[in-house]
């Protein structure tokens, strides 16, 4: 607990009108000059272009602290605060700027982020801080007067820290709704999930997440999309629909093998690409996208390493194969496509032409594939009674010739 750690908290933000240009101008800089008062020193933090000013006098180890940030919306919300442990949300004592659904007035309400809040097993209730919070206030940026989307914010507070401890773990976010009086869920996006920091407010030293460069997520994106999502399908597709087409010949198989061989390639190229984003924010973990994309990335390179050991024609062993070769393809087809839709709402692409283009594309491969297999069951069910009818025949024969031979 915190009452011998005396470790601050100061909430939250959201930010004055700015163009795009302006914002992004803004992006990197910090003042020490605030709506509520001037501090001594002044930090731009590594994400969602928030700053963060403080004065502290060593004397009596007290902590003035002012943090501004943003709004994504109107009924939006803006947290900030610190954790006494780590640089993580889980264990982090917060202050949440919000309109009071009542009033509409701005609010300031305290926070504890215990695990629960992050499995989303209850709602965010708001408590006393168990931290020695001297005062705090709230006040929107000029030119802003109501909380709107790009509203700028300061929260500033006053805290008693711990005597010779200025390392401080800081953790922000900001989120789209709040649900009464409880903040929900915030974006999950890479800059979302690495909004934290370790600040030493003597020094100004600051530890933070490295975040991988957009242009590296983007193609990480885009490599995955191509091979995983739609090379590999289109590869499986061009096995069972053309290989039973006598008049292809051997062409199917170097049709098919092509394919896969440049998916695969492309699809390994991603996964990789994938791995140095992780390894390059170690703060920021997607779960379920990560442990699909490892499950399709093993079922491919089985794939291709079965390639290598296939049986001939002739050996015994040869339908069990097949067999093994059927099911994992499949099912790194599922499992890839599964994944490029995770892709897209980890990128934040959820509602996106890309998404919209993508879902065009396998809704066409996808509608191709139900008309030749419809075509491909008619064809073997014509196939099927022209054999019983031409056994017929042989075998009305076979009984007309034993009969006349009596």
């Amino acid at each position: 607990m915190w009452q011998t750690r005396g470790l601050l908290l100061v909430a939250v933000v959201a930010a004055a009108a700015l163009p795009d240009g302006a914002w992004a101008a803004a992006a990197g800089r910090c003042t020490t000059s605030t709506p509520v008062k001037t501090y001594d020193k002044c930090i731009a933090l590594p994400t969602q272009g928030a700053t963060l000013a403080w004065t502290y006098d060593a004397r009596n180890a007290t902590l003035d602290a002012a943090f501004t940030g943003s709004f994504i919306s109107p009924s939006g919300w803006v947290a900030w605060g610190v954790n006494a442990d780590a640089p993580a949300m889980t264990g982090a004592r917060v202050l949440a700027a919000f309109s009071d659904p009542s009033t509409g007035a701005l609010l300031a309400l305290p926070f504890l982020l215990s695990p629960d809040v992050k499995l989303q097993a209850s709602p965010l209730v708001s408590r006393p801080l168990d931290i020695p919070l001297l005062a705090s206030s709230a006040s929107l940026v000029s030119p802003a007067r109501t909380v709107r989307d790009g509203a700028r914010v300061t929260v500033a507070a006053t805290i008693r820290l711990s005597p010779n401890r200025t390392r401080v773990h800081f953790v922000w976010n900001r989120g789209l709704y709040v649900q009464g009086y409880s903040p929900t869920i915030h974006p999950t996006d890479a800059s979302d999930l690495a909004s934290h920091a370790t600040v030493d407010i003597l020094t100004t030293a600051t530890e933070a997440s490295p975040i991988a460069s957009t242009a590296l997520q983007w193609l990480h994106g885009s490599l995955n999309a191509l091979s995983w999502g739609l090379l590999l399908p289109v590869g499986a597709a061009v096995a069972r629909y053309l290989r039973p087409c006598a008049s292809t010949g051997p062409a199917w198989f170097y049709a098919h093998a092509a394919m896969q061989a440049t998916g695969y390639t492309l699809g390994a190229a991603g996964f990789a690409l994938g791995l140095v984003m992780g390894s390059a924010s170690p703060g920021v973990t997607y779960k379920l996208h990560r442990g699909l994309g490892i499950a399709a990335a093993t079922a491919g390179s089985l794939q291709t390493l079965a390639m290598f050991f296939r049986p001939k024609t002739t050996n015994r062993y040869r339908k069990y194969w097949k067999s093994y070769h059927h099911l994992v393809g499949y099912g790194c087809v599922v499992v890839g496509v599964v994944n490029v839709f995770q892709g897209f709402e980890v990128m934040g692409l959820g509602a996106s032409y890309w998404k919209l283009g993508y879902c065009l594309a396998l809704a066409t491969l996808m509608g191709a594939c139900v008309a030749l297999e419809v075509n491909a069951w008619v064809v073997f069910c014509r196939r099927q009674q022209e054999e019983k009818l031409v056994r017929r025949e042989v075998e009305d024969v076979v009984v007309k010739d034993r009969a006349a031979a009596f």
